[in-house]
């Protein structure tokens, strides 16, 4: 009998996570709701997308050499005003990101940044619905502002691309 170990589990919900962002959530993606006049685009625009996906790991080239491998993505050097995170672009237009822990408590995670319009309506709505907030809204020179918050037992992010309401 083999033993799944947590290091196991997380390169596997990663490599899983990874491939739905980058192949799609599911075959409605390529089809017309038949039940209505509803187009793929107007499913787009109402489904949460996900703008930047967040590994944090302290194998962060093994990471990135697996990924490049399984998905054919190209990561950059170390970007300074993302944690110094490694990034790869996805079809999708956001991207994948894969860093070291910033401080020796910070466990490994993977942290998907959804996309909203207006990030400090979005914090305090999550606020409002009893999560805790981890990182106000926080600017990003040339990349956007994030925010984090808990909820669950779960880390959420929060992306407002740059030019959007503020």
């Amino acid at each position: 009998m083999s033993t799944i170990t947590r290091r196991d589990a997380f390169c596997f919900a990663c490599v899983s996570l990874t491939t739905l962002l980058l192949f799609g959530f599911g075959s409605w993606s390529s089809t017309i709701d038949a039940q209505s006049t509803t187009t793929v685009e107007t499913k787009a625009r109402e489904t949460p997308a996900i703008h930047y996906l967040e590994i944090v790991t302290p194998q962060v080239e093994a990471v990135c050499q697996t990924y490049e491998r399984l998905h054919r993505v190209t990561f950059g050097e170390p970007e300074p005003n993302l944690g110094n995170a490694r990034t790869a672009q996805l079809p999708t237009g956001g991207s994948i990101a894969v860093r070291a822990p910033l401080r020796a408590t910070e466990e490994p995670v993977i942290r998907p940044y959804l996309l909203v319009e207006d990030i400090n309506a979005a914090v305090a709505e999550a606020a409002t619905s009893g999560a805790k907030i981890a990182v106000p809204p926080m600017r990003l020179p040339g990349h956007g502002t994030c925010a984090i918050f808990i909820q669950g037992g779960v880390e959420h992010g929060l992306w407002q691309r740059d030019g959007a309401s503020q």
